[in-house]
């Protein structure tokens, strides 16, 4: 298995890693009241010391009351919270790596198993974060402009803090999520539509007030996703045409770097071509793009969740479509959570040494 242009640098405005190999953003609830403690320093401090190269971190939330549906989730506001972000950037910075936070607003949320709940009830665009489940309010327009102003702040104090990029989460079914999707989306204003395209309306609003914030030399990702958990198989952008004016805008508007979230890389987005999320969206707007999904494991995450475990798997299919030049950039979820050496394992050619995947990674933060 060659692997070698999985080692190449990348470098795209405030970015320049050492390798292709991205630490996917998976929630790690290890912030108590929201304030990243030494332990969440730690645990970055060693993938960067494994070799990755680029590190995106957790989801952590901007200053929205109802932001979160889990008080250990980190906040990237106020002070203490900001305080802990910082020890984490200089931790990174001094084991070599670099690192973007992905910045997050959960939207409309089932409450949390421990039974802790916000303030204030969840917000999103209708009330919905599934068909026919309603558990929060539909957001007012100011309730949108102070959520947008609220990424621009979080997106400032990334630059600030002396981060390398950030992240918006965009995926998965949290807020910006819900406002691309007609199942959680039924609003008849400007933040509504019949077309995926009028629905980003938001979405692109947030981008232009992180650009604004961040200026032109600052890297930033977004990540998206076709399906969502309450549908696996669902596709926001059903067509190439339809993904055409759903991803264009949102590059105008200011994104470098697509995030791609498939449950399986490999897998292709249309009939008719073999190109993935990712190669798509790369071919579409001609911007790079990171694929996730799957990387190095059987199994997708969601059966990880349900208590699944996963074994090593090859990684010739993914060479075969990065030497293609499908995508950038490749991020890896669960391997990390297991193995802080994965990558470095991966670079000397140590198959036999990799580990699978166990629920039990998820309850530690393995060093």
């Amino acid at each position: 298995m060659n692997t070698d242009s999985l080692f190449r640098p990348f470098s795209l405005k405030s970015l320049n890693i050492k390798n292709r190999i991205v630490m996917a953003p998976m929630t790690r609830s290890f912030s108590p009241d929201g304030v990243p403690t030494s332990a969440v320093s730690a645990y970055y401090r060693k993938r960067t010391e494994g070799e990755v190269g680029l590190i995106l971190s957790e989801g952590t939330v901007i200053e929205r009351v109802s932001s979160s549906n889990d008080k250990n989730i980190p906040h990237f506001h106020g002070e203490q919270a900001l305080n802990g972000w910082q020890d984490v950037i200089q931790q990174v910075h001094e084991g070599g790596g670099q690192m973007g936070p992905q910045i997050w607003h959960m939207g409309i949320m089932d409450n949390h198993h421990s039974g802790w709940v916000p303030e204030q009830p969840f917000e999103g665009p209708s009330g919905l974060n599934r068909p026919g489940f309603t558990n929060g309010k539909p957001m007012t327009e100011s309730a949108i402009a102070d959520t947008i102003a609220a990424f621009g702040r979080a997106a400032a104090d990334a630059k600030r803090l002396g981060f390398d990029c950030l992240e918006i989460h965009g995926a998965h079914g949290y807020l910006i999520d819900q406002f691309f999707w007609t199942g959680t989306n039924n609003r008849t204003d400007l933040y509504g539509g019949s077309t995926l395209a009028e629905r980003s309306r938001f979405a692109i609003e947030v981008i232009k007030e992180v650009r604004r914030q961040v200026g032109d030399d600052f890297a930033v990702i977004i990540r998206l996703s076709q399906w969502k958990p309450a549908a696996y198989d669902y596709k926001l952008a059903p067509t190439p045409q339809e993904m055409e004016a759903w991803l264009n805008p949102m590059a105008e508007a200011g994104v470098d770097i697509f995030h791609c979230s498939q449950r399986r890389f490999w897998e292709p987005e249309f009939e008719g071509s073999d190109l993935n999320f990712a190669g798509w969206a790369k071919k579409i707007t001609g911007k790079a793009t990171i694929t996730v999904g799957s990387v190095g494991l059987t199994g997708d995450f969601l059966a990880a969740f349900a208590g699944e475990s996963s074994d090593p798997s090859s990684l010739d299919e993914l060479m075969r479509r990065m030497d293609r030049g499908d995508f950038d950039l490749v991020a890896v979820g669960r391997p990390l959570l297991s193995d802080p050496n994965w990558v470095k394992k991966i670079r000397e050619g140590n198959i036999e040494q990799l580990k699978g995947f166990t629920k039990a990674a998820l309850t530690e933060l393995v060093m």
